[in-house]
């Protein structure tokens, strides 16, 4: 399919009709939402509510930023997060009495990068299908976590680690900093840098990269195993904030990181994307879901809603690359 595609240059041209609309529709969607929501509950625009909302969406907020990476090479999707989020509070909390909190975390880390390394090899060097080779890794890495805790639940012990986690800097709650913090090293790495230049260019057109002496496998790889990092930075983030972890900690994690990258714009076929954009898409998600709890909409409404959207979104991606394709 990469092959049928515009190479990644030709298609972020900021004339043509897809990135315009790219560029222009997540800033709309948002003042739309502030504005919607303003009006339908004054609770919606304050402080507390909007920092509230940001914090409960920033560890996910971290699995949609590596999922763009995965997404822009043209990688479809990491199905093995909530494996990988589920590994990394539980190795966190289990292994802390044993090395203690700070390398315990380290541990998480570790093996959550492992899981996504793997999951680098199995697609980027075996070619095998992303959605085949995450969906078998994370079923493996999910049954491993449920037999070391038995399907328990794993508790925190006071530390100095989680009471920063659960603090505030500024006013401002430092899961929020994490967020934005990777986010700002993530963006420039895409955007400016060879490593971002070979994604894109992986994704546009595999065979026209490799042609060109990118390093297509490798870098199809480090994005499996940046997704992997990234999901186990969630995990010993929300184990240390919780106090708890248990093994379908993160479930659903990985559609709401798709539904994020999807909604900021970046192509499921691969080839185009920004971090700047997942950052929106997260905001947007985050936005979503507040208003249909304000308004005492079920929460299933939400599901229903951002499906709808990513269908919208992905059939309107769909319809400028054949028409660009045309051209």
């Amino acid at each position: 399919m990469n092959q049928l595609v515009a190479p990644a240059r030709d298609l972020d041209k900021s004339t043509t009709p897809g990135a315009l609309f790219s560029t222009l529709s997540i800033p709309i969607a948002i003042v739309a939402l502030v504005v919607i929501g303003s009006i339908a509950s004054p609770s919606f625009l304050t402080v507390n509510n909007l920092t509230n909302v940001l914090n409960a969406n920033s560890a996910v907020g971290l699995v949609a930023l590596g999922m763009t990476f995965v997404m822009v090479s043209g990688g479809l999707a990491d199905l093995s997060v909530p494996a990988n989020v589920a590994m990394g509070a539980l190795v966190t909390l289990g292994a802390q009495d044993a090395v203690g909190i700070g390398a315990a975390a380290a541990l998480g880390l570790l093996v959550a990068t492992l899981g996504g390394a793997v999951n680098g090899v199995l697609i980027g060097y075996l070619r095998i299908n992303p959605i085949i080779a995450t969906l078998g890794t994370g079923s493996v890495l999910l049954g491993l976590s449920q037999l070391l805790v038995g399907g328990g639940i794993v508790y925190s012990q006071p530390n100095e680690l989680a009471n920063f986690v659960k603090s505030s800097i500024l006013g401002i709650p430092v899961l929020i900093w994490v967020f934005v913090f990777v986010a700002l090293i993530l963006h420039p790495l895409l955007a400016r840098t060879a490593f971002g230049r070979w994604n894109l260019a992986v994704g546009g057109n595999y065979r026209a990269a490799q042609a060109s002496a990118v390093p297509v496998r490798f870098t199809k790889a480090a994005a499996f195993a940046m997704t992997g990092f990234l999901a186990g930075l969630c995990g010993v983030l929300l184990a240390l904030s919780n106090g708890q972890a248990r093994p379908i900690i993160g479930t659903g994690y990985e559609f709401v990181a798709i539904t994020a990258v999807v909604i900021g714009g970046t192509s499921v076929f691969g080839g185009n994307g920004s971090v700047l954009r997942t950052v929106g898409g997260v905001l947007i998600t985050a936005l979503i879901g507040n208003l249909i709890i304000l308004l005492g909409f079920p929460s299933q409404a939400t599901g229903l809603i951002t499906g709808a959207i990513v269908l919208a979104a992905v059939g309107v991606d769909a319809y400028f690359r054949r028409k660009a394709g045309r051209q």
